[in-house]
């Protein structure tokens, strides 16, 4: 070891035992615990030799996985075993460290656990930011480049490109001058803002001055990274996570079919079912009502199109590479947080985090901060200059999940000329747009623009073509989002009423969660257009310049609420609260049955004697919600219901319904408890053999020949190991339990099973299972249904692109998952 080594290491050890100038963290956890199943490593292969001291690189995927199968039975001591620390400056029990030299900047000092998380404790402001410049660059550089480029195309509104799908799929985007010179247009949006934003605009250029000087050293021919870099990589979040909308093209031609065979009547009404756009029988996460949107008596600011004409035309001409990279709905990350009068300790607690897929490298990774005016610890990503993303500060945490709020609309636009790139807008014929943007591999990447935003197809009205343009609230202001992060960071949140207006600061729409040692809250953010009367915002806008946006909801009228009367606050995706309206592609978002009914189920089942929950009991309610099929907690029951009092047409099919009734009383999971392969229980491949005859049973008789068409708007089920967000388990509580004469806060204007008829609803579920029974007997070589099993290594987890390890099915948070609960806060803060 060099004497210059081992002076260093002396003063790496002395900063553990020591306090550094301008390092003042102190942690009010009582218990602060986190888990990132893809780990801190970031290098291609994974690491498999690792440095003395160091925990293998999937060493956090182990953890995550050992905690699944114990389903609801979770102690105390599980929590510290597949949960590790997320203590705030301090390695706790994850030392001892390993001190890493930053060159030139003394005034930096970063300490690596064994997980490899680095501890930073800088003496300047500075210095903290320029240190998650140089940790983004060391941690997750190939990353970096891979996204670096590709997330343009989120910024720029490429038609039809996902650049987190270009990133997973390791495409290339070269983007061009003009690419360029759009994106950098969003340092106007910071100046914008005045101080605030100019002290954003400080940051990344620090930051990015942290990742040029680590790639000068060990990456020198790395381009390098600019202030765009981070623009685009914000806007390859909202896109991915943070927007909701911009589906009308498509829904809009599916209630023309609908009147087509209906009537124009009819045809509406059955669409308005469809659609869940608002329902009081939805389980929401905070008290009140905050209505937002409407659908009009009569929407005379919408355009119809004619059914199956409309035609996408994506930015790029190769249609398999297109469709191999189009974006896809996410619907992901929970959160349970519980009241202080109901917790066992007199704390609120909180566990929840993002589910974003499982990728390796991360796209989120951990950093334990200390520096004047950064102080957090927790999740961060390439796109915040020194920021948290999600975790905790000294006296609070936070976490989030996608709301999916309707920031986007599509226009139809009237063309004129005989032309497809004039279109009239106010009276006047109009040239559209050419955005020449770069080439995505090798193949070049153009698309028309109106003034709307981006073309995305074409269709007809009444025969006649029009395009269709796409707009978006967040466009050009992606990099707003950094505002709510800065404050997360340096100090300014330190109680609900802060943190609801630093997370209204964001343009990009998800429910933000907070928590200190007497308060839970809750925001739903994003800049959210009011439309005006006449326009329904399900369906396609009339682009001729009438009916633009009338400016934008207010804070106050955003879903938010503090300390709910249940105690309780749950989501895991739907709406946040009554009276709000979901965006024309959440469809899912409202419905009577939704997946956060495990949590709440589980909750329920788990409280104490006293009604009350710990962190251990919390925990375990969100671990066996991870294993569990909606369709067994929530549908079968119901099925056994609606049932009742008619006679099986076989033994079998009878047989079929018990074993599902049989497996929902046995917890009604997806557990392969003795690694076989298979799921364990029987009644789930029962339920996944017959389910989508189940729903076109009881759905046919109203959507006839546009079933398949309504599963690509909103799918039968989501079956894992996607996230069982949509499925038609929603309409089938709702159209059943009115059937039954149950209440129905917000019933159906329409009855499916069976027109309303209860015998031939009967009829028409037994006959789809006895069907299934058929089909599930010859797939499976059986006849015995108790025989039958589901392909337990179907849904298993793997990394993507690069496969950290292989683990069992789990619908839980993956970017990153918090256990905690505060005991104090800081002094001279009011709360």
């Amino acid at each position: 070891m060099s004497n210059r080594f081992t002076k260093l290491a002396i003063a790496f050890a002395a900063a553990m035992l020591l306090p550094v100038s301008g390092a003042s963290a102190k942690d009010y956890a009582g218990t602060a615990l986190n888990i990132i199943p893809s780990g801190q490593y970031g290098s291609v292969p994974p690491p498999t030799s690792l440095d003395p001291g160091k925990l293998p690189a999937d060493q956090q995927a182990q953890m995550y996985d050992g905690l699944t199968p114990l389903f609801d039975n979770v102690s105390d001591g599980d929590l510290t075993k597949y949960f590790k620390s997320e203590a705030l400056n301090s390695l706790g029990t994850d030392g001892p460290g390993t001190p890493e030299e930053v060159p030139g900047h003394p005034e930096i000092q970063i300490t690596r656990d064994i997980y490899n998380v680095p501890h930073v404790v800088a003496q300047t402001h500075e210095g903290g930011v320029f240190a998650a410049g140089w940790i983004a660059a060391e941690d997750r550089g190939l990353l970096l480049n891979q996204a670096r480029y590709n997330a343009r195309v989120a910024a720029i509104g490429a038609p039809g490109l996902s650049a987190i799908g270009l990133v997973t799929q390791l495409k290339s985007f070269v983007p061009s001058a003009q690419t360029e010179a759009e994106v950098a247009k969003q340092t106007q949006a910071l100046e914008a803002e005045g101080k605030e934003g100019k002290a954003v605009l400080a940051d990344i250029d620090t930051y990015i001055g942290g990742i040029n000087a680590y790639n000068a050293i060990h990456s020198p021919s790395t381009a390098p990274f600019t202030r765009n870099d981070i623009y685009a990589l914000n806007a390859l979040k909202g896109q991915f996570l943070g927007q909701g909308g911009g589906d009308e093209a498509r829904r809009t031609q599916f209630l023309s079919g609908m009147e087509d065979r209906l009537g124009k009547k009819k045809g509406m009404s059955v669409f308005n079912d469809l659609r869940q756009f608002k329902n009081d029988g939805v389980p929401t996460t905070v008290d009140g009502r905050f209505p937002y949107g409407k659908i009009p008596k009569q929407a005379k600011g919408n355009v119809l199109i004619d059914h199956d004409s409309y035609v996408q035309t994506p930015a790029v001409k190769d249609r398999q590479l297109a469709r191999s990279v189009a974006p896809q709905p996410t619907q992901a990350s929970n959160t349970l947080m519980i009241s202080k009068g109901e917790s066992t300790n007199g704390r609120p607690l909180m566990v929840g985090g993002p589910q974003i897929g499982y990728f390796y490298p991360g796209l989120t990774y951990e950093i334990d901060m200390d520096a004047p005016g950064l102080i957090w610890r927790g999740a961060t990503s390439a796109p915040f200059p020194g920021y948290l993303l999600i975790g905790r500060g000294e006296d609070f945490a936070t976490t989030l999940t996608s709301a999916s709020a309707d920031i986007i609309d599509q226009y139809a636009e009237k063309l004129c000329g005989g032309s497809d790139t004039m279109y009239k807008y106010k009276g006047k014929c109009r040239e559209m747009g050419t955005f020449d943007a770069g080439t995505l591999d090798g193949d070049p990447v153009v698309f028309n623009t109106t003034v709307h935003g981006s073309v995305t197809g074409y269709a007809t009205v009444n025969g006649k073509k029009v395009a269709i343009a796409s707009k978006r609230s967040s466009y050009g202001e992606d990099v707003l989002d950094l505002l709510y992060n800065r404050r997360l960071s340096n100090g300014q949140v330190h109680d609900p009423k802060s943190f609801f207006k630093a997370a209204s600061k964001t343009p990009q729409t998800f429910n933000s969660f907070y928590i200190d040692n007497k308060h839970v809250a809750e925001y739903t953010a994003g800049k959210l257009p009011i439309r005006p009367d006449g326009v329904d915002p399900g369906l396609l806008t009339n682009g001729n310049g009438k009916y633009e946006w009338k400016g934008f909801l207010s804070k106050k009228g955003h879903p938010q609420g503090t300390d709910p009367k249940d105690g309780t606050m749950t989501n895991w995706n739907q709406v946040a609260a009554l009276g709000f309206g979901s965006a024309d592609d959440q469809w899912g978002r409202a419905g009577s049955a939704e997946r956060v009914d495990l949590l709440n189920k589980n909750l329920d089942r788990l409280k104490n004697k006293k009604g009350k929950w710990s962190l251990a009991s919390v925990t375990a309610a969100m671990n066996a919600a991870a294993t569990q099929d909606v369709r067994a907690i929530d549908t079968v029951p119901l099925l056994k219901r609606v049932l009742k009092g008619s006679k099986a047409p076989s033994a079998r099919a009878q047989q079929m319904l018990d074993l599902m009734v049989a497996w929902r009383k046995d917890g009604g999971n997806r557990l392969d408890l003795d690694n076989d392969g298979k799921i364990d229980n029987p009644g789930a491949a029962v339920m996944d053999g017959s389910w989508n005859n189940i729903a076109d049973a009881f759905m046919k008789p109203r959507l006839g020949t546009q079933l398949d068409e309504l599963a690509t708007l909103f799918s039968r089920f989501d079956l894992p190991p996607s996230g069982q967000y949509s499925g038609w388990y929603q309409y089938f509580d709702r159209d059943i339990n009115a059937l039954l004469g149950r209440k129905v806060p917000t019933p159906f204007a329409n009855a499916y099973c069976g027109k309303g008829k209860l015998k031939a609803c009967q009829t028409a579920l037994w006959n789809a299972i006895d069907e299934s029974g058929a089909e599930i007997a010859a797939a499976q070589g059986t006849e015995d249904p108790a025989a039958w099993r589901s392909d337990a290594t179907r849904e298993q987890i793997k990394f993507s692109p690069i496969n950290l390890r292989t683990m069992r099915y789990t619908n839980r948070p993956s970017g990153i998952q918090q256990v905690i609960s505060f005991n104090g806060h800081r002094p001279n803060k009011k709360k």
